[in-house]
Parts: C-alpha cells; structure tokens; sequence
C-alpha cells in the first residue's frame, strides 16, 4: 500500500491500487498465478482457474480489492482455544479509510452477466463504472487512466462482459486488469474473508448510520479450510465472518448512535442466525434474497465514540457453529 505521504488529495482507489496490480503481475509466478492477454487486450490473471494461486496472492488481490486503502495481513489466531487448532490463521485488514476502501471499492456490487455467465464485480473499477444506487449515497467517483476489476468466478467472462467493463468504466481495454479468484481456491477464499470489515461497512449504510461518522476500521475472520465444491467453499467463508469475524469501528457522532449500532450489528442480531450459511442458503430456495440480510456481518462487534472514549460491545465468536461448517 502506498505511504500516505504519496497518496493524491484525492484519494483514488484506482490510483491507489495500481501500484499493487504491477505487484501482482511481476510476482506472478512466485505468487503462482496466471497472466495472459485476451484478444481485447486487456490482462487476465489466473488466481486459482488453471493456476493454484496461494496466499499471498490472495493477500494482495485483498488490498487492491480495497483500493490500496487498507492493510490485509494473515496472522495467527490466538482467539480459539484448542482443540480448535485445525484453523489456526486469521486474516486481518485495518484501514484509516474504510468506507472508501470497503464500500467504494471492495464490495462486490457490479452484477455482471451475459448467456449463463453471472458475476458480481468488485475492486477499484466499480468507482470508475458507476453503475450502482451506492456510489450517490458515497458521493464518491474517481478517475484514473486504469483499472482493476476482481470476479468471483471459475471461469473465463465472455467478451460481452469485458465489452460492458470497458464501456462503463470508459478505460482502454489495453489498460484494464480483470482478476479471477473461484471461490474454492486458496487466494479466493483469502479475498473473500478480507471482506470481514466491509460486510460491518455495508450492515452499518443499512441500518442507516452515518456513513460519515465512521472515521477508521479494523476486522479479523478466521481463515476456513479450503472446499471442493462451490456451495461448500460459500458456506465457509460466509460462516468465517457470520461466526468467526469480530470487528472494531471508530465513530463519530453521539454515544447513543454508537450504542445502537453495537446492538444491531453482529450477525446474532439476525433472525437467520443460528445455522452454518450453507443450510440457511437452502432452506432459501438457494436465493440470496429471501434471506435476511441482516445477517450478512460479523459475528462480534466494537464501537468506540471518538467524542468521549466510551467503547461499546455486542455478539460474540461461536467456535461450534464454525466447527459444524467447516467439518461439513
């Protein structure tokens, strides 16, 4: 991540996290990822397809994720006491700018589909497309000469989908960066627990705090083992958040709002808590939609009021529930 000294006045999270896509294609092969050039001319790099990926990659394909505005470390995880040793790493990601990193960049927001291909973008592109209700609550949007996009997919996009990118993002295809990370691979799973901090972000914007009021973040989420299959691997990496995330937040604003917020945002607080994601998925009908999505955010919150010191805390960690998921 760039020294704040570097950063422009404006803070671009596609600026900010080109510095770390050159990363990424330079170590590629220590990183063991793939690049390629696609016949549009735009860079394809291979997390975890035909390439195994680590984690590593994960870890930076993390920060560029959050528009070079946070720090995404892998730790050890002292938060569980044995037996619970079969996953002892976490992932951690601070931030002085999380409601940009988190929401203006990291988010996977950008529905990208076309003939059986379906993808949510996220990454510093979606700042630059604008093709989200979100962008006019951040009052934010950025320009840059090129951009990063990361899919969550295990396959190739087809051309129309990397057409729409350029076209919305208005970047030659020669300067664009799509990033594939398939969720049961190891740098997949590592960028999608990195969302630890942005599921608390996103929870926070629906409940209706002040977006403004948060002034800096921190998230841990436990790293899962990796799965075989897709609806294995989404159910981990959810429940590494929903029952192993904890996250702590910096507010403005009066004490009773910060108050609230705690009490509301562990995902306990849900009438959907209770089971490993992957049961409450199916008992949906497998649509995201017909679950409440109060549920989508980490599992034990801390808020803290800059204005007079008083910390407040709600949810907690629950080594059972992740143990049931992570031995289905």
């Amino acid at each position: 991540m760039l020294a704040p000294t570097s950063a422009p006045k404006h803070l671009s999270v596609n600026q900010l996290s080109a510095p770390l896509v050159v990363a990424l294609l330079e170590q590629a092969q220590a990183l063991q990822v793939g690049v390629s050039k696609h016949k549009l001319g735009c860079t394809v790099i291979d997390a975890g397809i035909a390439h195994p990926g680590s984690l590593e990659a994960g870890r930076l394909i993390a920060e560029i994720c959050l528009g070079g505005l946070a720090s995404v470390q892998l730790l050890k995880d002292a938060r569980f006491s044995p037996p619970m040793l079969a996953w002892p790493t976490a992932i951690r990601v601070t931030s002085e700018h999380p409601v940009l990193a988190c929401l203006a960049s990291q988010y996977a927001g950008w529905a990208l589909s076309h003939d059986g291909f379906f993808s949510m973008g996220s990454g510093p592109a979606r700042a630059l497309a604008q093709r989200e209700a979100l962008f006019a609550d951040l009052a934010y949007q950025d320009a840059a000469p090129s951009t990063c996009i990361v899919l969550e997919t295990d396959r190739m996009p087809p051309e129309q989908v990397i057409g729409k990118i350029v076209h919305d993002t208005q970047v030659p295809a020669a300067n664009l960066t799509l990033i594939l990370t398939p969720t049961t691979s190891i740098a997949g799973v590592v960028q999608i627990v990195a969302r630890v901090l942005e599921v608390a972000l996103h929870k926070a914007h629906t409940l209706h705090f002040p977006l403004t009021d948060i002034v800096s973040g921190s998230g841990v989420a436990v790293l899962p083992p990796l799965a075989k299959d897709f609806m294995t691997a989404m159910g981990r990496t959810n429940d590494a958040i929903l029952f192993g995330g904890s996250v702590n937040l910096l507010v403005d604003g009066e004490e009773e709002a910060a108050q609230q917020l705690a009490n509301n945002l562990p995902s306990s607080a849900s009438k959907d808590y209770g089971l490993p994601f992957a049961q409450v998925f199916k008992a949906a009908n497998m649509d995201f939609y017909k679950i409440d999505p109060m549920l989508f955010s980490p599992a034990k919150v801390s808020i803290t009021s800059r204005k007079t010191g008083a910390v407040f805390t709600a949810g907690q960690l629950d080594a059972g529930l992740l143990t049931q998921s992570f031995s289905d």
